[in-house]
């Protein structure tokens, strides 16, 4: 996982903790790229660091989809707002 270029103006290099905390520094990300004030090589660099986050992103939600798939196991049912109520 070599991306440490000469760009260094991501923020960092590391997973985040969480992900929420991805979430929030790729809004921060995503919100600094759309007001066009970094210059060319902090956009490069930033575009690294999202491309990285919505990668980490994607895995945490799908190690939590088989988690939860796991949890439910076989009660896994489509929802249907006829039999909703509660059985009695």
């Amino acid at each position: 996982m070599a991306i440490n270029s000469n760009a260094g103006a991501a923020e960092s290099n590391t997973s985040p903790a969480s992900f929420e905390e991805a979430m929030a520094e790729l809004a921060q990300l995503v919100t600094q790229m759309e007001g066009g004030q970094l210059p060319l090589e902090a956009s490069v660099a930033a575009y690294a660091r999202g491309s990285e986050l919505v990668k980490f992103c994607a895995a945490q939600l799908e190690k939590v989809e088989s988690q939860v798939k796991v949890l439910e196991g076989d009660m896994l049912k489509p929802f249907s707002a006829d039999g909703a109520g509660e059985g009695a």
